[in-house]
């Protein structure tokens, strides 16, 4: 279950609540705004495939739990972010372009890796983006969809914020296999994962 295609139902993306540590949440307010009734809106959603829990939360808010949220990375596709006027020096991890602009380049790289250490490209899987480093790029990745129709996305905080979370994950939980390490279907889907951080993120291939 993606944001995107929570967004068909409710009529606009939810918003991704919490830490995702434990539980992928979102929360949406549209019933309020629409002047509906958000017990038959959520039972609507409670439908849906993937979601494995629907609150009623006050006077039209909604409380969406999400069983596999590492599916919404197969809703995420290449975004026109326009590029803060960041410097491209110095290139330490005080320079907030430096912090992104490598980002991009280390999912670049992860994906050249995995093609020539023997990846998988096909059997995504993704309950396997499980771990605590996996779930952080998620949560910042489920944003997306909302900030693309705000009329304040606040792109130049929201990019670090992804690029950190990556740059942890990279490191943490590698996408490519370490040592003698066979190649396997975690690593499939984190490939996946890099490749949409890669889509979001602007940068080089290589600095």
């Amino acid at each position: 279950m993606t944001p995107v295609e929570l967004a068909e139902v409710l009529g606009e993306p939810p918003v991704p609540e919490g830490t995702w540590e434990r539980e992928a949440v979102y929360v949406s307010a549209v019933a309020l705004r629409r002047n509906i009734s958000a017990e038959s809106l959520a039972e609507q959603v409670g439908e849906l495939d993937g979601v494995s829990e629907v609150e009623v939360l006050g006077p039209g808010f909604l409380r969406i739990v999400v069983s596999v949220p590492g599916e919404l990375v197969e809703g995420v596709e290449p975004v026109e972010i326009p590029e803060p006027s960041w410097a491209d020096f110095p290139r330490t991890w005080e320079n907030p372009g430096f912090v992104v602009r490598y980002g991009h380049v280390r999912a670049c790289a992860a994906l050249r890796w995995a093609r020539e250490l023997g990846v998988p490209s096909e059997g995504f899987r993704g309950e396997l983006l499980d771990g605590p480093h996996d779930r952080r790029v998620l949560r910042v990745l489920a944003e997306l969809p909302g900030r693309m129709v705000s009329r304040e996305p606040g792109w130049e905080t929201y990019l670090v914020r992804l690029a950190l979370a990556y740059h942890d994950a990279h490191e943490r939980a590698p996408a490519v296999p370490v040592g003698d390490e066979p190649p396997g279907p975690v690593h499939t889907a984190r490939v996946r994962l890099a490749d949409a951080v890669r889509s979001v993120l602007p940068g080089p291939e290589r600095l």
